[in-house]
Parts: C-alpha cells; structure tokens; sequence
C-alpha cells in the first residue's frame, strides 16, 4: 500500500463531510482538520504503513479509532471542560514525542529516562487527552498539582501481573488494556513488590503504551529472549514508546543494549 492510498481509505473510513484531508507527498504527512471543531491533528503515513506490513488492516483500524476518539475528546472538552483531578494520570512517551500540541501549547512533562519522558492526560472514558499549558486555567491548577495528582492515581490502577517461564527466566506482564499499563513504571511500591520476588536481575520494558514487561533475568538466554520480546512489541504497538529495556536496581533505571549474549548498559551522555 502507498500513501495515497491509504489517505483514500482514511477519507472513505471517516468520511469527506465532517474532515478536511491535507496531503502532504514531501513529508508523507496528512493534517486532519474537523470541520466543525476547527482542530486537527497531523498523521504520519509513514508509520501507519510500516504497521500495515505486520498487521494489516488492523493498522488502518487503529488509526482511525484513535482519530474518532481524539476528536471526541476535544469535543467533550469544549462543551463540558474539565473538573476532576482524580482523572489526571501520568503516561510514558519515547523523548522523541512532540512537546508541544498541534495548537502550539507546550504539554505538561517530567524527564524520567534518556529514553522516556512522563507526559499527563485527563481520561475521558474510552480516550484520554494530553494535559497542556492551555489546559490549567480551565482545571484551575498548577503544573506541579498536575503531576502531584498523577503520582497519586497512578497507585490506585491494578498491578496484576500474567506470569511465564522462558529458558528459566521468568517474565511478569502488566497488560489490563485500560491506557495506562506503561505507566505502572511510575509506581515505586508495585517495583519494590515485584523487586523482593525477583532472584536474578531484575528488568524494565515498556515498549508500548499497552503493556509493562518485568523481568527476572536468571541466565544470558533471557537477556536474548527480553531483546526479541520487546523488539515484537515495540513494533506491533499502537504507541510505540522504546524498544530498550532497563535494568531496575535500588529504585534506578538504568537502559540497556541488548546485544548476542552480552548487554551493555546505556551511555548517559549517548
């Protein structure tokens, strides 16, 4: 599938009356711009396509069900605004994710690791919108009660865990679908919960939103068998955050490279 086809399936999924499709074949790009909102997001085809070569028409699926439903957002937002700051909860993103909003504003962030950042969403039920600067006045709070709520919340999600055994390495999977599985990271007592059952080194993965990998690395096998798992999530993932996973030890992250049957941990500076 090339780009302009899939600009054509998008415009037949969604629908010419309520969008306007602005086709940029330079940056392989497509703005999506709602009509009676006057707000838009900008696409990249390039992404959608790699997915499209794994997944098929699921990718295409995806897309648009995140078009919908981030526009249902902002249209929720503009007639009813937002009051509660129990629904603030943290999410992680790759530090190559856009700072800012569509609309300019500079979202509300935290550093975390050379390869995450800590961004901040209001949920809406089946979505969730990023908090921005724009977005304090009508919430009447600051930035710092903005991420004081988010640590809290974050504690209250569930911490069940899918166990299984590979090569006499064990693997724990945060995976409860509800947007906020790689933000479990966050939480410092669920770590030191699943720190005290781990024997062997213990590891760190949130390749996408969607899911947070614990390992109990016992022999060299597992290091391999991590950098393959993390590698097909990281790929399959509807927002794809690091393919890299960490190395949890007194609290600390610390990213690895995973290379044969050695790893290497991440330079700082790199």
């Amino acid at each position: 599938m090339k780009s302009n086809e899939l600009v054509q399936q998008l415009k037949q999924r969604l629908g010419m009356d309520q969008y306007e499709f602005i086709f940029d074949k330079e940056k392989d790009t497509l703005r999506l711009n709602h009509k009676t909102l006057n707000k838009g997001m900008d696409i990249s085809l390039r992404e959608i396509l790699a997915k499209y070569q794994t997944i098929q028409g699921k990718a295409i699926d995806e897309v648009v069900y995140t078009i919908e439903q981030t526009f249902n957002a902002m249209e929720k937002e503009q007639n009813e605004g937002f009051h509660d700051l129990s629904l603030v909860y943290p999410v992680i993103r790759s530090t190559s994710f856009p700072l800012q909003s569509n609309e300019g504003f500079a979202f509300i962030t935290t550093d975390h690791t050379a390869e995450t950042r800590i961004y901040y969403a209001l949920d809406l039920g089946t979505t969730y919108r990023l908090i921005d600067e724009s977005m304090l006045e009508k919430l009447h709070v600051s930035a710092n009660q903005i991420r004081e709520a988010a640590r809290f919340s974050v504690k209250k999600l569930s911490t069940n865990v899918k166990k299984d055994e590979v090569a006499g390495n064990i693997f724990y999977f945060v995976n409860a679908n509800d947007g906020y599985d790689a933000s479990r990271i966050l939480n410092d007592s669920f770590l030191k919960e699943m720190e005290a059952k781990v024997e062997g080194d213990m590891t760190l993965s949130v390749p996408h939103q969607d899911v947070l990998i614990i390992g109990d690395i016992r022999n060299e096998t597992g290091y391999d068998v991590l950098a393959q798992m993390t590698m097909h999530f990281f790929s399959v993932g509807a927002v794809p955050i690091t393919s890299l996973s960490f190395v949890y030890e007194k609290g600390e992250l610390e990213p690895i490279f995973i290379l044969a049957k050695n790893r290497v941990k991440k330079e700082q500076d790199e």
